[in-house]
């Protein structure tokens, strides 16, 4: 079994890419299990590899003794020095080799067993190493089957599971297809390492740029937000520093190219790449493009924008089934309320109107408050006391009355919300 040890195990670990050591401490448990069937448990023994001869050898240990009680444990001086060491003494500690040819059958059997196990091990957590290490990266490979919906992926020296949370809906492959997909987590469980690939992922799309575009590789650009919904439609926003490039032109590529073929990966996803911007509303209306947006309000307090585009302009901003602002939503984190201009105007007269209902609030006042942000009675009635007297030139002690009349006049309307008044008019 262990001829040409030294040529095997400098093969095995080539082949196998596990370290030398880890298959020679292997090949040590395996020969010590072997000698403990052979001689019982009570033995001292120890299996060393001897680099020089290429052999595995197994060493009995004995106290040398003037008097034998215990043969297993002890030898007598006088068969010490004649057969092994003249000078050794009495307590010394005294190693002697094992013919380990003379274990039998079994005990080599379960010798192989315990190698091939620990070879196994071995393989695992060096897959489970590369392939932790690759987190977030692309891989590509071939479809190998299909277990209960989801794909298992041949990757070579592995298998990856793309779980059907993580496909695109409406994808089909067969077997032996190739198949492309965002390495999301690796895990550790009792088979070996489970490597979870992913279609839907939002970092998918992003490393498809990366591959594509070489400016994003490079750093000169940066996706600073992704939003995807799967198979449909995605946003990116990118970013440079360099004033002398356009990151939404190098994304789309001449001619469109770049794009393309990230969206010919997605199999037709559409994509829309807007330029981020430190000046948030602006931002927005990027993110509502290919809409057209005429005013933003910003509430920064709720990170909330109301957005008031041309009537022509609400279908599109809004998109198929809400997509377009769903999507915006994603991108940029804030809450968005889109509106058209007729409704906007609507809404804003209307509110006008119920704010000159206010004692002593005449159309110049109203036309102010209207103007600094309180555009209806329940704005006024939620406003923070402070924030508006910072804003306005009106006294204070008359914005006080204000603020508790358009609360009271809420309270009629919606007698629920009348505790929550109530609470904050002692708060104030």
């Amino acid at each position: 079994m262990f001829q040409e040890l030294k040529r095997l195990i400098e093969q095995m670990g080539k082949d196998r890419g596990i370290d030398k050591r880890i298959i020679i401490e292997a090949l040590e448990a395996a020969m010590l299990n072997a000698a403990r069937k052979k001689m019982g448990l009570r033995v001292d023994i120890e299996a060393r590899y001897n680099d020089e001869v290429g052999e595995i050898e197994v060493f009995q240990f004995k106290t040398v003794e003037e008097k034998v009680t215990d043969t297993e444990m002890q030898i007598s001086l006088a068969e010490a020095r004649k057969n092994h060491d003249e000078e050794t003494e009495p307590g010394d500690s005294l190693g002697m080799k094992i013919d380990t040819s003379t274990f039998g059958r079994i005990a080599v059997q379960t010798a192989k067993q315990i190698i091939i196990q620990r070879v196994k091990d071995a393989e695992r957590d060096n897959v489970y190493e590369e392939y932790k290490s690759r987190v977030g990266e692309l891989i590509n490979g071939f479809v190998q089957r299909f277990e209960g919906g989801s794909i298992i992926v041949n990757l070579g020296r592995a298998e990856g599971i793309i779980p059907i949370g993580e496909q695109i809906h409406r994808e089909t492959y067969k077997r032996g297809e190739r198949i492309r997909g965002y390495i999301f987590e690796v895990k550790k469980i009792t088979k070996g390492p489970q490597i979870i690939l992913s279609r839907t992922h939002p970092g998918f799309l992003k490393a498809l740029f990366e591959m594509e575009v070489p400016e994003i590789s490079e750093g000169l650009i940066e996706i600073v937000s992704v939003a995807r919904e799967p198979g449909k439609r995605a946003k990116i926003a990118v970013r440079t520093k360099d004033r002398d490039i356009d990151p939404v032109g190098a994304c789309v590529g001449m001619r469109g190219a770049r794009v393309q073929s990230v969206v010919q990966e997605l199999r037709g996803e559409k994509i829309d790449i807007v330029p981020f911007s430190d000046d948030q509303p602006k931002y927005v209306c990027s993110a509502l493009s290919p809409a057209k947006v005429n005013r933003v309000f910003m509430d920064d307090d709720n990170r909330a924008m109301e957005v008031i585009v041309p009537d022509d302009q609400l279908s599109l901003a809004i998109g198929k089934k809400g997509q377009n602002v769903r999507l915006a939503v994603k991108l940029t984190g804030w809450k968005i309320d889109v509106k058209s201009e007729s409704i906007a105007a609507s809404q804003e007269e209307d509110g006008y109107k119920a704010l000159m209902k206010l004692p002593g609030i005449d159309e110049a006042t109203a036309e102010q408050l209207f103007n600094q942000g309180w555009k209806n009675v329940a704005a006024l009635a939620a406003a923070d006391f402070e924030a508006l007297a910072s804003v306005s030139e009106i006294p204070p002690e008359q914005l006080a009355v204000w603020i508790e009349e358009a609360g009271k006049l809420i309270d009629q309307e919606n007698p629920i919300q009348s505790r929550h008044r109530e609470k904050r008019a002692g708060q104030r």
